[in-house]
């Protein structure tokens, strides 16, 4: 993804950092959503200067981008990302979400949060080209804009050392290190299950009925049927029918919590202290890109939270409970920042007012 942006004949990181946070997005249909909102993030010295940039490429970028409403997503085309044999980025969907997610957090993580895009976009390189613990070398497409930013790095506890092409990444952001080396033994032996965890399965297809579903919506409330139509035709979820519609017609049950998953959330929340404000930042991020909260597991998978489908949905109910998060109960796809995340500043751009779910076939 990254040597895919860096590739493109762009005139400065401004407009470097935005193709790196579209392509991700359009890497598996050719189209990825961006909103005002999602700019503004990025922090660019010259946001329509940018836009332009990727305009000259050929890039489809409609004029509601720089409009009124931060909070549209707008679609954007972009041409060398569209289906074909030879493809940049052939993404499957789930790794085209746990990029996405990364992007994400190494763009908010504190060190570099408010430092200009130069250093950011050289953050990511950086990141994405290290482990959790060895020295990391910068690689041949790194960008030349970026190389006076290093040094900015240093005090601002991104990188613990710096010298020439090599670097080593502060503990505090070793869990955006993009490469990992895998030992003998992690390739042959297998990990010992917690107590009383199951196995992880496929998850069978849901059985669709269109009729009952096209009846459910008839009767739902016209939000609540914008809000199924949005994540049913979400192009960046890209979810089965069956899925969506089992999720919004069924009846969410109570149920009891075993001591393992308590246990097992014990020791995740242990390493994972900032785990309210990534989670309520994340749900931001994601609305911008889809037009819809994540679902449970597209936050955990985003965040790159890797525990077990029951460990997961505890997790996110604590994240409730503790107000980081807040949603519709019992309404799916309805994460967004809750009142400790806004006390924090972290809430959602306006809501938008005028917006309709678009079908397929519209």
């Amino acid at each position: 993804m990254l040597s895919f942006a860096s590739s493109l004949a762009l005139p400065s990181p401004d407009a470097q950092l935005v193709a790196v946070v579209v392509a991700i997005r359009a890497a598996r249909g050719g189209v990825g959503n961006l909103s005002g909102t999602d700019l503004s993030s990025l922090r660019l010295g010259d946001a329509r200067e940018a836009v332009d940039a990727l305009r000259c490429l050929g890039w489809q970028i409609g004029g509601a981008l720089l409009g009124d409403d931060p909070a549209l997503p707008v679609p954007i085309t972009v041409p060398d990302l569209t289906p074909t044999v030879d493809h940049p980025l052939p993404f499957g969907k789930n790794v085209r979400s746990r990029v996405s997610g990364w992007t994400t957090r190494a763009l908010s993580v504190k060190p570099v949060k408010k430092l200009p895009p130069t250093a950011r976009l050289a953050g990511l390189f950086l990141a994405a080209h290290s482990t959790s613990k060895l020295l990391g070398q910068i690689p041949s497409d790194f960008p030349d804009a970026c190389r006076a930013a290093l040094p900015d790095l240093l005090p601002k506890g991104f990188l613990t050392e710096l010298s020439e092409d090599y670097y080593r990444l502060d503990p505090a952001v070793r869990h955006l290190s993009g490469l990992r080396r895998p030992t003998e033994d992690g390739r042959t032996a297998k990990v010992e299950k917690a107590e009383g965890q199951v196995e992880r399965r496929t998850r069978l297809a849901v059985r669709f009925d269109a009729a009952a579903w096209s009846q459910w919506k008839n009767a739902a409330t016209p939000v609540l049927r914008r809000h199924a139509e949005a994540v049913e035709y979400c192009a960046v979820c890209a979810l089965e029918p069956g899925q969506v519609a089992a999720a919004f017609m069924e009846r969410v049950r109570p149920h009891f919590v075993p001591k393992w998953i308590k246990n097992a959330y014990g020791e995740w929340k242990e390493a994972h202290p900032d785990r309210g404000q990534q989670a309520a930042e994340f749900t931001v991020a994601f609305r911008g890109e889809h037009g819809h909260g994540p679902s449970f597991n597209q936050l955990c998978s985003g965040l790159g939270w890797d525990v077990c489908r029951s460990v997961r949905s505890f997790i996110v109910q604590r994240l409730l409970s503790n107000e980081w998060l807040m949603d519709t109960s019992p309404v799916p796809w309805t994460l967004r920042p809750g009142v400790m995340a806004q006390a924090q500043g972290i809430s959602l751009p306006k809501a938008r007012t005028s917006a309709v779910a678009v079908r397929p076939d519209a």
